[in-house]
């Protein structure tokens, strides 16, 4: 327990406070983080069960990807997962050795991770199938262990009963994300397009493993809005998957930038590391450190967006992945506020995003088609702050831009999406007072802050080919915050 916890703990009317908004007395569970580059089984020898509601239209492709993922697949009692077919475990078994077997077989040691596919769910009543699977088995949850359901895409539901019964999948996954909370598990929904279900194993893949620790009561969508690229759809590589890729990184010299080069460049990528002049020393070292090409400019410059192009066009022969994670904050309150403090913040944080994205992915452009823009947003931007009506303006307005790119780069392959950080344990947020600093933490599912490399593992895995499926979307890295969730 930090300090600051215990001794607020012991005034009984402290303690009582905590409780009432929720915030755990006790150290928060440890997270199970994973370390290394990508491994071609990440969930070798882990426990997963697996159930269906009755019409569920996904049990081949779970079957497939948890086999080849290295898992150990638990099939549901019918009374608990009617929908499942288990013809597709037993043919992956065979073929990945990895058999699957009863819940009554697999004996009473803990679950890494509990799947359902809710495809099915067409009304209401048929929300009872979340409750008759789960209620048994989630107290048998792992530490750091994982929930993912699988439903479908709002877009492809035109009955208002069906649409219901969907949408009621967020609140589920969202409550049942802080429950599994404290004991560091993550829940997570993923939408599943019409005909889509060819791009679920990637993002399956990840929301299971040890990869994905932060992120949890999100629901992520998954389409055919991106057109096919050269290795994002059939034989997707798990390991290396950036291998002869060409990848920037602003704001690379420290905090989330540093961590996130590190992942990018292990994974197989030759990356681009962009930050100010002024910090060209931490720069030019992480750029040494991980054999990657280091670029100074500032990119609020207005001659930024045509410096970067050129130096990727002719130092690296175009670009793959654009990373967009350079920001600023400057904070006060309106009133407050100097307007040169406003303009910096909106310009930096989301002017020249918009700025070099255009310069980049224009015909004839450095951006080539299959790329990846991946921008980095803030629960800021969702839920506001005091004294950051700037920051969070900016940072809203990545929202925007991303949900307006998505489609617009869709025809040659490319996807958009922004990550939307919560409290990440960096210099910024140790500056914090001492107090706000640990509410900031222990308001959220998993009850404490986030480290750089957990914005760098869902950086990693957005920029892979296997995430072709994932355009468009805003995923909160937050640990479950209970702010703006």
């Amino acid at each position: 327990m930090s300090d600051f916890l215990l001794e607020l703990s012991k005034n009984p009317n402290a303690r009582k406070l905590i409780q009432t908004l929720g915030l755990p007395i006790p150290l928060p569970q440890s997270l199970e983080r994973a370390r290394g580059p990508w491994e071609e089984r990440p969930l070798a020898d882990r426990r997963v069960v697996v159930g269906a509601a009755p019409g569920g239209t996904l049990s081949s492709v779970l079957a497939v990807a948890l086999a080849a993922a290295g898992a150990e697949p638990i099939l549901a009692p019918r009374a608990t997962g009617g929908g499942l077919d288990e013809a597709p475990f037993k043919t992956a078994g065979e073929a990945y050795g990895r058999p699957p077997r009863t819940i009554e077989e697999a004996g009473d040691k803990p679950y890494w991770a509990l799947v359902f596919d809710a495809t099915g769910i067409a009304d209401p009543s048929g929300l009872r199938a979340l409750y008759d699977f789960f209620h048994p088995i989630v107290g048998k949850l792992a530490r750091s262990g994982r929930i993912v359901v699988l439903g479908r895409a709002l877009e492809d539901v035109a009955d208002p009963a069906a649409a219901a019964a969907q949408m009621a999948l967020e609140g589920f996954i969202r409550s049942a994300s802080k429950e599994v909370g404290r004991k560091g598990a993550t829940a997570n929904l993923v939408r599943v397009d019409h005909d889509a279900q060819g791009r679920v194993p990637p993002l399956l893949r990840y929301l299971a493993s040890t990869r994905a620790a932060f992120v949890t009561g999100q629901p992520i969508r998954v389409s055919l809005q991106a057109a096919p690229a050269a290795g994002s759809d059939g034989e997707v590589p798990w390991t290396r998957p950036l291998e002869g890729k060409v990848v920037l990184v602003t704001g690379a010299a420290r905090g989330i930038g540093a961590a996130t080069v590190k992942l990018l460049a292990a994974e197989g990528a030759r990356v681009a590391c962009l930050d100010r002049p002024a910090d060209d020393a931490p720069l030019s070292q992480i750029a040494r450190e991980i054999g990657g090409t280091p670029i100074l400019a500032d990119v609020s410059d207005p001659e930024a967006p045509a410096k970067i192009a050129s130096e990727l066009t002719e130092r690296l022969g175009g670009v793959d992945v654009v990373v967009h994670n350079a920001g600023i904050t400057r904070d006060k309150t309106l009133a407050k506020m100097k307007p040169e403090l406003w303009d910096q913040t909106i310009d930096v944080n989301l002017a020249a995003v918009a700025r070099i994205t255009d310069a980049l992915a224009k015909k004839g452009g450095p951006l080539r088609d299959g790329g990846r823009v991946i921008c980095l947003s803030s629960v800021a931007g969702i839920a506001g702050n005091m004294g950051q009506t700037n920051y969070a303006a900016s940072k809203a307005g990545i929202i925007g831009l991303v949900r307006a790119l998505a489609p617009k780069l869709a025809g040659r392959g490319i996807t958009v999406n922004a990550i939307a950080p919560g409290f990440i344990e960096t210099r910024l947020t140790a500056a914090i007072p001492v107090v706000i600093r640990e509410v900031g933490r222990r308001l959220a599912a998993l009850g404490q802050g986030g480290l750089p490399e957990d914005i760098g593992q869902l950086v990693t895995f957005l920029a892979s080919p296997g995430a072709q499926g994932v355009t468009g979307q805003i995923i909160r890295d937050c640990g479950g915050a209970l702010i703006g969730a």
